[in-house]
């Protein structure tokens, strides 16, 4: 199966239509677009029923000591973990595309609504929840699409890995609210092909993306 964008490219830096935060010379980081890219798809295997399409982060501090701090850099040697971005399930197969903008156009507060998605889709939360966990304006369910927000003072770029995998399956074998450690569980058994798109971010200066 083949699986492409037309506004990204394997291995480079995704634009900031589709980030969650932007570099800001005043205060590091600002507010983005943060619409969801477009994606294609082709070639699928023959018994597909259903899609489902991941985007983790890989790349992201396993502690926060210095995340955002001023005067201090991430180490690019401190142990990293999973960042979940999107976690949309139920895809159907045709049409083979996904619009810009579709799932996610602009920044909610509090996140998005769920797991209701466009198409008959059910999205994820994804781990903006933890990440606004303890802020009263913006703590919530972080459903759906939310881009790249990488720590403004991370010394590694970050890596945004989007993975669509052909399920055999017409509905994913997941009920209620679902992460994506959930799903990558559930769908174990039922997967017959997959594909990925890896892009890259940063928005620290001094490390080019």
């Amino acid at each position: 199966m083949h699986f492409t964008s037309p506004v990204l490219r394997d291995q480079q830096p995704i634009p900031v239509e589709y980030a969650f935060g932007i570099a800001d010379p005043a205060q590091h980081v600002a507010l983005g677009p943060n619409r969801n890219p477009s994606f294609e798809w082709g070639t699928l295997p023959p018994d597909t029923r259903s899609l489902v399409l991941i985007c983790q982060d890989p790349d992201v501090p396993s502690r926060a000591d210095d995340v955002n701090q001023e005067g201090r850099q991430v180490p690019a040697d401190l142990p990293r973990v999973d960042f979940y971005h999107w976690v949309l399930v139920d895809l159907a197969p045709q049409p083979s595309h996904i619009s810009a903008g579709e799932f996610s156009d602009g920044i909610t507060p509090g996140g998005k609504s769920g797991p209701a998605g466009p198409r008959g889709t059910r999205q994820g939360i994804n781990n903006y929840r933890e990440w606004f966990a303890g802020d009263p304006t913006m703590a919530g369910n972080y459903f759906g699409y939310d881009g790249p927000c990488p720590p403004w003072n991370d010394s590694l770029v970050h890596h945004y890995v989007f993975t669509l995998y052909a399920l055999d399956t017409e509905r994913c074998p997941i009920k209620g609210e679902f992460t994506g450690p959930e799903v990558l569980a559930a769908i174990t058994g039922h997967i017959l092909d997959q594909a990925s798109l890896t892009v890259t971010y940063s928005l620290n200066p001094a490390v080019p993306a």
